[in-house]
């Protein structure tokens, strides 16, 4: 059976640290739900894609699912493929998707397996401050999940964790 290929959000390896990496990641398009709760965003995001937008054009999913989690709301986002710009990224009929140009940046990144749980997250999150804080990178924000496989792939399941940080690649080396 030959699978359609999906297209991953680029980034580069800066460094590698014990099980860790620094990226970067390049600027890129992306479509985002928030909300007070989780669960509605991937309905909502997926409709987006599928035509519920200002030009009914539909749009390749790419992978990861990039999600955060935090006591006052949840948010899930999209990454748009490659071909999407400011310019020609078409707007989403529904008032609560927002689509806009994600900056990219340093992110420290770790990566887990399985279906990602509340447990995966704290843990991998826990694992990857300590490393920053070994190396003296210092985070610039909260972490987010990525999510990279489909709910229905059920081995060797891609997860991670990304943590923006404060990194000068000629200073951190």
């Amino acid at each position: 059976m030959v699978m359609a290929q999906t297209e991953i959000q680029s980034y580069s390896v800066i460094q590698k640290i014990a099980e860790a990496e620094i990226r970067f990641y390049p600027p890129v398009m992306m479509a985002k739900h928030t909300a007070s709760s989780q669960g509605a965003g991937f309905g909502k995001l997926f409709g987006y894609i599928s035509g519920n937008n200002s030009n009914n054009t539909k749009i390749a999913m790419t992978t990861p699912v990039h999600m955060e989690k935090k006591t006052e709301e949840s948010s899930m986002a999209f990454v748009l493929p490659k071909k999407f710009t400011d310019d020609n990224t078409p707007q989403p009929n529904d008032e609560s998707l927002s689509v806009f140009e994600d900056q990219g940046g340093y992110f420290a990144a770790i990566r887990y397996s399985g279906y990602t749980n509340t447990y995966k997250e704290k843990e991998n999150s826990r694992i990857l401050e300590q490393l920053l804080q070994k190396e003296k990178i210092i985070p610039s924000g909260s972490p987010k999940i990525l999510v990279y496989n489909s709910p229905y792939k059920i081995i060797n399941r891609r997860n991670e964790i990304l943590i923006p940080v404060s990194f000068d690649p000629d200073v951190n080396k």
